[in-house]
């Protein structure tokens, strides 16, 4: 990996891309550091937003603790997310979008715009319950006054809710602008380097909260001195096998093999070569990790919100489906699996592959051309899935099954590897990613042609 960074940084322009890339995230930093009018962001820091176990510290992650401190990127890059996935998803229901996605360059620039004015409409969502968030008796109580400032009159009030909406909104169209500056004129998918950026961001505090943690168990008893050394030997082997794991499995594929029939045009002959159908292990990315995480999050978030009684049925709830829990890590475990092959169900359709290559004279060794093939295709990619799946699984849950464990046994969590699965799937998969573009770019500008 070094050295194809020495090696592209030697090449002008990956240089000035490079260069590029860097100067936009510096630019997202900025942004994530810059205070939004009528909110005090010492109170953010009491409330403790994102350490609420609910929703909010997921999304704390993503932005890089810019949620959690309220700033103008605070609401990251999720609306843009979100209303991609939304646009995907629509393609498969609406025939109309469907077309467009087939109609080449020009269908790609159309669906681009809608996304583009779906990620403001949804910042503008986002915003409007941040604000209503922030506003609520909830964080009032947990902060021990109020975190918005209040107008003296209607007119001043209604003057502050539309100015923090406004700029929350304004942060998520900017942040959306920023990557696809990066798409066009840097490295990499500008979406996945300023979640990249964002996770790496926030290593620093996570290491402060885990020390803080150790510390505040060592004042408890100094005679436990050997156990928080092991808990700390244990979360950096946990993370180091994680990321030893992830590289593994994210460049594993199945090769379905497909031979192409020979064919005479003229006096030359075409065709006959044997190649294959590779089809990843983990097609889906961290996509049904979001997912799951969203979904079995929101409950506790509502919950949350809503102030239950100690004691109370929903109280319990909230309790069972905290991240500090079995239950949360099993539940968490099967959405993992079902949203895998939800996604690669509306991501990858057998049907129009056995086609395709029917279309280019290739078939499968054994397997007859057409529905064979495509239910062929389908039997293999459901083994695929679910190997994938177990694998989002064990990455997403092993961290938080060993702090459930650390709690229990010594009373004190590892909390550096809390909610780090997806984060450092994120990690892994854009520094792969960005090293498999270098290297694709330099072998492009280092072919010197047949004649050479």
């Amino acid at each position: 990996m070094l050295k194809t960074l020495r090696n592209a940084w030697a090449i002008p322009e990956l240089r000035q891309k490079m260069l590029f890339t860097l100067f936009i995230l510096l630019l997202y930093r900025v942004g994530a550091a810059i205070p939004v009018p009528f909110i005090t962001a010492t109170a953010l820091k009491v409330a403790d937003l994102g350490g609420s176990g609910s929703i909010f510290s997921y999304l704390n992650i993503l932005s890089g603790d810019a949620f959690s401190k309220g700033t103008l990127f605070a609401l990251a890059v999720s609306p843009y997310i979100t209303a991609q996935i939304v646009v995907q998803l629509l393609a498969v229901a609406i025939p109309a979008l469907e077309k467009l996605s087939k109609q080449g360059e020009e269908g790609r620039k159309k669906l681009e715009r809608i996304t583009r004015y779906l990620t403001v409409g949804l910042a503008l969502v986002t915003a409007f319950g941040y604000y209503k968030l922030l506003s609520s008796s909830q964080m009032t109580i947990a902060y021990g006054g109020d975190i918005i400032t209040k107008g003296s009159n209607k007119f001043e009030t209604v003057f502050i809710a539309v100015t923090i909406i406004l700029c929350y909104t304004a942060g998520a169209s900017l942040i959306m602008w920023l990557a696809e500056k990066i798409d066009e004129q840097g490295i990499g998918n500008g979406i996945s380097m300023i979640l990249f950026a964002n996770i790496l961001c926030g290593i620093p505090s996570t290491i402060a909260s885990f020390s803080a943690q150790i510390t505040e168990y060592l004042k408890k008893d100094n005679s436990y001195v050997a156990v928080a050394v092991v808990l700390s030997v244990l979360a950096v082997l946990v993370v180091l096998a994680s990321i030893i794991f992830m590289v593994y499995m994210t460049d594993a594929e199945r090769r379905i093999p497909v031979q192409y029939a020979k064919r005479v045009v003229g006096r030359k002959m075409y065709g006959g070569q044997n190649s294959n159908l590779p089809i990843k292990l983990n097609m889906s990315g961290v996509m049904p990790i979001i997912f799951a995480s969203t979904i079995v999050s929101l409950p506790v978030t509502i919950i949350y919100l809503c102030q239950p009684k100690s004691g109370s049925f929903w109280a319990k709830v909230q309790n069972a489906l905290s991240s500090d829990n079995w239950i949360y890590a099993v539940v968490l475990f099967v959405l993992i699996i079902a949203f895998a092959y939800f996604y690669i169900s509306i991501s990858f359709n057998p049907v129009e592959v056995a086609n395709n290559l029917m279309q280019q004279g290739g078939s499968i060794p054994g397997i007859r051309p057409g529905k064979p093939t495509a239910q062929y295709i389908q039997k293999v990619l459901n083994k695929v899935v679910l190997m994938g799946a177990f694998f989002l699984g064990i990455i997403a849950c092993v961290p938080l099954i060993i702090n459930i464990i650390s709690t229990e046994l010594f009373s004190v969590g590892i909390g550096v590897v809390s909610f780090s699965g997806s984060s450092l799937l994120i990690v892994v998969g854009v520094a792969l990613e960005t090293i498999r573009d270098m290297e694709s770019q330099m072998a492009m500008r280092h072919y010197k042609g047949f004649l050479q």
